[in-house]
C-alpha cells in the first residue's frame, strides 16, 4: 500500500496542465516547485529538472551572491547584485537556447520588418544551450542544473583581475542550494554553492578565506516576470539629478535625437490622482536587513525614512515606507528592497544598486549595501577629535558613538537615494548642504574653546532631494503637460539657488569645477580650509594617551591619531580645485543656467595662500610631545594600510607623516590638467591667475622658509623635496602641453641658480637631482612619497555609488 501512494505521488509531481513527463516518472524523492517557472529538484541526482512553457516569451534574469569573499577590495560582497538581462527562451532543434536580445539598439515602430532589420543588424547573446529531456504540446522539460553551476557572476575572472590568483570552477566541490531556492506567482530563485580551486597569489583573498585554494560562496539566480505595460517612462534631463538608461532607437525621425534617455524610477501612483494628497496604490516599501544590530538598526531605519518628507511634498501620503526584513522572507528576493548589512574585512564603499527593466528603466528592486565597519571608523574620528575623552572613565563612549550614528543615519538615506534613482549631488556642500547625495564631512565648530560635536551630520534630506523626487515621482495633474511641469520643477529649484553637479566634475583629479567636491563643507572651501586647520591645530594640542582606553596599546593611539593628522585631506581637495577652476551647470537651451565661468583671480589666489599652509612645517609637524606617545609599533600591532607608514623601521616616521601629507596637496595643485587650464585661462584674460604664479607662491612659501628649530627644518625639508619631485613630474608628464613643461623647467632652473652657491648637503642633494633630471628628463623616475593611508570613503567600508 505505501509503495503505491509513492508511484502515485511521483506520478501526480510530474503532472503538467494534464501531460506527463516520462522523464521524471522513473525519478526518486522528486520536490515540486511551482511559481512562475516550476522546477522539480531531485535529491539524488543534486538535479533541477525546469518545466518552460513561455517560449518565445521576455522575462529578466539577474545574478546575484547570497554569501562573498569579505574582502573589500576583491569587490565580491554578500548580497553584491549583477547583471540584469531581458532574456527568453527559443528553441533550436532538440535544444532549447537561452538567449539575450539587444537592447542598447532598437526600432520602436510597428513596422516589423523595420524592427527585424535593427535585431539583425546588431549581436544577441546566447546565455545558455540546454538540451530538451522531454515535451508535451509545447510545455519542455530541461536539466537546469548545469546553468547553476557556472560562474555567471565573474568570479574566476575578477579574482585574476585583482591578481588575487588563477581559479577555476570546482564542481566537485560544489552543489545545489535548495533553502533558497523557491517558485514564486512573479518570480523563480535558484542557488547554488560554488567552490572555486587555484593557488592564492594575492594578500587580499588569504586575508578572508580559511583555505585560500578553496574559496566557496553561494550564488544567486532569479528569473523574474516583465512587469505590465502600466507603466510611464519618464524623458531624462541633464538638470534633473535622475540616473538614467539609453538606448539608440533606429526609428527616430532624422530630425529627432537617434538616442533616448529616460530616468530610472520605481512605479508610484495615487490611488486618487485628483486629490492633492493620496495614498499609493503600492508604496514603495524598503526592508532592512534583521540581522542588524541596535542601535544601528534604529539610525538606519530612521536615516532611510527621511525620504518620505519628500514624497510627502509631491502629495503622497505614506507612500514611501521603511521595515525590518520578516524573519521569513529572503533579501534575495527580487520582491523586497532591501538596505543590507555587510560584513568585511577592510573598509570600504558603500553602494545603492538597483534591478531595472532594461526596456523602460522602471527600478523593480532596489538593494543597499552598508558596511559593519563604517560606524566603526566613524566612531574613531570621534575619539581622535575629542579632548582626552578617556581621561576619567573607560566608559566615556556615547559621545564617540552619537556621532558615528548620525553618519550611518546620513549614510542610509544617501544609499537608498541611489536606489531611488538618483544620482551624487556634490555641489550640495556649498549649496547650504542641499543634498544628502553628497558626501558629508563633519561639520564641527567651536564653542566655548571646546570642539562642538552636536551638529556634526544633518539629520533629514535637503532641498535639493526634494526637487529629484518632485521630477522622479510627481505627476503633472490634469492642468498641466508633464513637460511643463518637469520645465518647473528645474526652474524653481534655478531661481532657489539650487545646484546640481555629480561625479567626474568632482573628482579632486580631473574635476574641473570649483564648487562642487567629495567630503567637504562651507560655501567657501578656502575659508572653510583654515577653520578646519584650527580646528585640527585644536585637537592635535588636546591629543593625549586619553585618546584611548586603559590597558590598550600605544600603537592603537596611533592609529587613532591617523584621521586627526589628516583630517584637513578633504577640505584641501576642495580648495584646490578653486586653483585653474570653473564654475558651470549642466545647462540646456533655453533653460537660462549658467554655463560656464573662470573663477575669479581673487578666489583663486585666496584658494592658493589657504592650500599653501598646509605645506608649512609648522602645520605639519607632528608636535614632540605626540611623538614620545608613539613607541615603536607593539608585538600584535603590525601597520596595516589605515596606519602611518614608515621609512624608518619598526619606529614612527614623523618625517614620512609630514612628507604624506604634503605630496597629497602638491599631487592635486600640480596636476597636469590643471596646469594646462591656467595657461589657457591666462591667455583668455591677463588678469587671470597664471602656472607662474602658482609655480612662484609655491616656491617662496616652501624653499624660501627658514625656521628656527632643527627639527622643523627637517620637516620642512621633506616637504621641499615633494616640491621638487612634483614640479618635474609636471615637466615630465605626457598630459602636460608644452607652455606647462616650459614654466615647470623654469622654476627647475630658477631653484638651481638659488642653490648654487650654497655647500649644504640638502642644497646639494637638491642640485644633484635638478641636474640628473635636466640631462635626461625622460629618464626620470619618481622617488615614491610615503602612502597616504586609506582615507576615502571617511566613514569606513563603494558609492560603486556612494
Amino acid at each position: 500500500m505505501k509503495n503505491s501512494i509513492c508511484i502515485a505521488v511521483l506520478l501526480l509531481s510530474s503532472l503538467v496542465n494534464g501531460q506527463t513527463f516520462e522523464t521524471l516518472k522513473d525519478k526518486e524523492n522528486l520536490t515540486k516547485q511551482e511559481g512562475f517557472f516550476d522546477f522539480w529538484y531531485s535529491e539524488k541526482e543534486d538535479k533541477i529538472y525546469l518545466l518552460v512553457d513561455k517560449l518565445d516569451q521576455e522575462f529578466i534574469y539577474v545574478h546575484s551572491l547570497t554569501s562573498g569573499l569579505g574582502s573589500n577590495d576583491i569587490g565580491l560582497d554578500r548580497g553584491q547584485l549583477g547583471g540584469t538581462a531581458i532574456v527568453k527562451f527559443q528553441r533550436a532543434g532538440n535544444k532549447l537556447l537561452l538567449m539575450q536580445p539587444n537592447q542598447d539598439y532598437r526600432a520602436n515602430t510597428e513596422n516589423e520588418l523595420e524592427r527585424r532589420s535593427v535585431e539583425q543588424a546588431f549581436a544577441k547573446s546566447v546565455l545558455f544551450g540546454f538540451e530538451i529531456e522531454d515535451e508535451s504540446e509545447n510545455a519542455f522539460l530541461i536539466d537546469f542544473t548545469p546553468f547553476l553551476m557556472q560562474d555567471a557572476h565573474g568570479i574566476s575572472k575578477r579574482l585574476k583581475q585583482q591578481k588575487q590568483g588563477t581559479y577555476k570552477l570546482d564542481k566537485s566541490k560544489s552543489a545545489l542550494a535548495m533553502p533558497r531556492t523557491k517558485a514564486f506567482p512573479r518570480n523563480t530563485e535558484f542557488e547554488a554553492l560554488l567552490t572555486f580551486s587555484g593557488d592564492a597569489e594575492g594578500r587580499n583573498i588569504r586575508s578572508v578565506a580559511p583555505d585560500a585554494s578553496n574559496l566557496t560562496v553561494i550564488q544567486h539566480h532569479s528569473f523574474v516576470k516583465l512587469p505590465d505595460d502600466g507603466y510611464k517612462t519618464r524623458e531624462f534631463d541633464t538638470r534633473s539629478g535622475a540616473n538614467f538608461i539609453t538606448y539608440q532607437d533606429y526609428a527616430t525621425p532624422i530630425y529627432e535625437p537617434l538616442t533616448k534617455r529616460f530616468i530610472k524610477r520605481h512605479r508610484l501612483e495615487k490611488k486618487n490622482p485628483e486629490a492633492k494628497i493620496s495614498e499609493a496604490k503600492e508604496p514603495i516599501v524598503y526592508y532592512l536587513d534583521s540581522e542588524t544590530p541596535e542601535p544601528i538598526r534604529f539610525a538606519l531605519l530612521e536615516g532611510a525614512r527621511w525620504w518620505n518628507l519628500a514624497f510627502e511634498a509631491i502629495g503622497y501620503k505614506n507612500a514611501f515606507q521603511v521595515k525590518v526584513l520578516p524573519a521569513n522572507a529572503d533579501p534575495m528576493d527580487l520582491r523586497y528592497n532591501m538596505i543590507q548589512w555587510v560584513h568585511r574585512s577592510t573598509r570600504g564603499w558603500s553602494y545603492g544598486a538597483s534591478v531595472s527593466d532594461p526596456r523602460t528603466g522602471e527600478i523593480l528592486k532596489g538593494h543597499v549595501s552598508l558596511g559593519s565597519l563604517r560606524i566603526r571608523q566613524d566612531f574613531m574620528i570621534a575619539q581622535a577629535l575629542m579632548n582626552r575623552p578617556f581621561e576619567t572613565s573607560d566608559d566615556n563612549y556615547e559621545p564617540m558613538l552619537e556621532m558615528a550614528l548620525a553618519r550611518i543615519r546620513q549614510l542610509s538615506a544617501h544609499e537608498v537615494g541611489h536606489t531611488l534613482g538618483f544620482a551624487h549631488n556634490f555641489a550640495a556642500s556649498t549649496n547650504a548642504d542641499a543634498s544628502v547625495m553628497d558626501y558629508p564631512h563633519p561639520k564641527l565648530k567651536f564653542k566655548d574653546n571646546k570642539i562642538d560635536f552636536s551638529e556634526a551630520y544633518d539629520t533629514t534630506i535637503g532641498e535639493w532631494d526634494k526637487v529629484t523626487v518632485a521630477y522622479s515621482y510627481g505627476d503633472s495633474g490634469q492642468n498641466q503637460t508633464e513637460s511643463d511641469y518637469l520645465n518647473s520643477i528645474l526652474k524653481k529649484a534655478q531661481d532657489d539657488g539650487l545646484q546640481f553637479i555629480s561625479d567626474s566634475d568632482a573628482r579632486p583629479l580631473g574635476g574641473a569645477h570649483a564648487y562642487a567636491h567629495l567630503w567637504d563643507n562651507g560655501a567657501s572651501a578656502s575659508e572653510e580650509l583654515i577653520r578646519v586647520l584650527k580646528l585640527r591645530k585644536t585637537a592635535i594640542s588636546n591629543f593625549s594617551e586619553d585618546n584611548i582606553k586603559t590597558g590598550e596599546s600605544y600603537s592603537v593611539l596611533e592609529d587613532v591619531f591617523v584621521p586627526l593628522y589628516f583630517f584637513h585631506r578633504y577640505q584641501t581637495e576642495a580648495t584646490v580645485k578653486l586653483i585653474g577652476g570653473l564654475d558651470y551647470n549642466y545647462a540646456t537651451k533655453g533653460s537660462e543656467l549658467k554655463r560656464v565661468e573662470t573663477i575669479s583671480k581673487s578666489d583663486q589666489k585666496k584658494a592658493l595662500d589657504a592650500a599653501l599652509k598646509t605645506l608649512g612645517a609648522e602645520t605639519l609637524a607632528i608636535p614632540e610631545r605626540i611623538l614620545d606617545l608613539f613607541p615603536p609599533r607593539a608585538f600584535g600591532y603590525s601597520r596595516s594600510r589605515e596606519s602611518f607608514k614608515s621609512n624608518m623601521g619598526v619606529s614612527f616616521d614623523a618625517l614620512g607623516a609630514a612628507a604624506t601629507a604634503s605630496d597629497m596637496t602638491l599631487g592635486l595643485m600640480l596636476h597636469p590638467e590643471r596646469a594646462n587650464r591656467l595657461i589657457q585661462q591666462k591667455s583668455l584674460d591677463k588678469s587671470n591667475l597664471g602656472l607662474g604664479e602658482v609655480l612662484e607662491e609655491l616656491v617662496k612659501n616652501t624653499f624660501s622658509r627658514t625656521h628656527n628649530s632643527d627639527y622643523l627644518t627637517q620637516v620642512q625639508n621633506s616637504i621641499n623635496f615633494n616640491v621638487l619631485k612634483h614640479v618635474m613630474n609636471l615637466s615630465a608628464s605626457n598630459e602636460s602641453i608644452p607652455q606647462v613643461k616650459a614654466f615647470a623647467n623654469k622654476t627647475l632652473r630658477d631653484l638651481r641658480n638659488n642653490f648654487d652657491k650654497s655647500n649644504s648637503p640638502i642644497a646639494k642633494e637638491i642640485l644633484y637631482r635638478i641636474d640628473q633630471f635636466m640631462e635626461d628628463p625622460e629618464e626620470f623616475k619618481v622617488i615614491p612619497s610615503p602612502s597616504i593611508p586609506d582615507g576615502s570613503p571617511i566613514g569606513s567600508f563603494q558609492c560603486l555609488n556612494e
